[in-house]
């Protein structure tokens, strides 16, 4: 744990950061657990204008140092953020982040795994395959990150159905619920053991 005896969150986020809001709002005022730093790949996210209303402070990182660089690990250290949070996070974690957090890196991915995961599956073009193979369920995954996408293993799924006529954006619809309504509990479920 690191100073003032809070447990330090980073949350690596590449979009509007709906996720990442609803984590946030989940530890503003814990005793214990705290969002320290806001990580983002993408000038535009949305999650940075969260980051800056909360008064939080954020990172925006660059593809070559992440990547194949240190991974920005040195930053985060002298943070003491203790874990990161992907939530809506595009790019692969490098090896040299993994070695640094092992065991303290998780992810929620918007389709029940192994299936439905890899590189390219995000977002829509999850929501688009699972209709199109005519699943009648779908759902949440949250789980550790290693060396592969989507590969780490489980530490929860939730299940939604997918009824005739849905769409991708209805699918995604449904998936938002479970992912805000499950990922800031199992975070803290996880982090308080």
């Amino acid at each position: 744990m690191s100073s003032n005896s809070y447990i330090n969150l980073a949350i690596f986020a590449s979009g509007k950061g709906s996720n990442a809001q609803e984590i946030i709002t989940r530890f503003k005022g814990h005793p214990k657990i705290r969002v320290a730093l806001i990580v983002s790949n993408k000038p535009e996210a949305g999650v940075l204008g969260i980051a800056q209303g909360e008064g939080i402070d954020a990172l925006l990182i660059e593809r070559e140092r992440f990547l194949k660089g240190d991974g920005y690990v040195p930053v985060l250290k002298k943070k003491g953020i203790d874990w990161i949070i992907l939530a809506g996070f595009l790019w692969k974690v490098p090896a040299s982040l993994i070695q640094a957090y092992p065991g303290r890196i998780i992810n929620i991915h918007p389709a029940l795994l192994p299936n439905y995961g890899g590189k390219g599956m995000y977002g829509h073009f999850v929501h688009e395959a699972v209709i199109k193979a005519g699943e009648t369920e779908s759902g949440i995954t949250i789980h550790f990150v290693d060396e592969h996408y989507d590969h780490g293993q489980t530490i929860f799924q939730a299940t939604c159905a997918v009824e005739p006529g849905d769409t991708p954006d209805t699918l995604a619809g449904k998936i938002h619920i479970l992912e805000h309504r499950h990922y800031p509990e199992v975070i803290e479920r996880l982090i308080s053991q």
